[in-house]
């Protein structure tokens, strides 16, 4: 059980390094949207698909770009685009486009200095490693320690989300998937 303490450890270090005020911010945000886009690839998309998800419980209009049911963005809609490295080309490019069509966006990276952040209006800074190098070191492969992070600071915004909306569990179950 050594590895796993070493992976706990190293989970805490980065959430201790996420501000506060940043999440505070992303919810903020996601409020005031008309519709909320999530973007990111890879192991990132995953975990915006499972935060898209969430946030529909939450009774959010939201979206996964790249699905086919997708519609078009609008100026009063936020796009949540995720890259641990903050380079992701298709990421960055689909971020530039949905600022072109007056799209607020927000943008989630380990990387303070990437071209994602640079672009966004409002940032979520997640020190986890990524697979170039970018964020704290790691035991852990490529960019295993952001996706984890990414994933409870995520989490972290749909709980103070539901707590601002007042939804529970009998609420957010409602919303729920009843084709199972």
């Amino acid at each position: 059980m050594q590895l796993m303490e070493e992976i706990l450890t190293e989970i805490q270090s980065v959430m201790k390094q996420v501000k506060e005020s940043e999440l505070i911010n992303a919810v903020e945000v996601l409020i005031q949207a008309k519709r909320v886009f999530v973007l990111g690839e890879g192991r990132s998309g995953l975990q915006g698909k499972g935060f898209a998800m969430r946030l529909m419980h939450l009774r959010e209009t939201v979206y996964v770009i790249g699905e086919s049911t997708t519609p078009s963005v609008k100026t009063g809609d936020l796009l949540i685009a995720i890259s641990g490295s903050g380079t992701t080309a298709s990421t960055l490019a689909l971020a530039k486009k949905a600022k072109s069509n007056g799209v607020k966006v927000l943008g989630i990276s380990s990387e303070a200095n990437s071209p994602l952040i640079a672009t966004a209006d409002f940032a979520l800074m997640i020190p986890g490693a990524t697979k170039t190098g970018s964020g704290l070191t790691s035991i852990q492969l490529l960019s295993t320690l952001f996706d984890q992070t990414l994933h409870i600071a995520l989490d972290y915004i749909c709980l103070l989300l539901s707590k601002r909306k007042a939804v529970g569990n009998e609420e957010a179950h409602q919303q729920h998937s009843n084709m199972e």
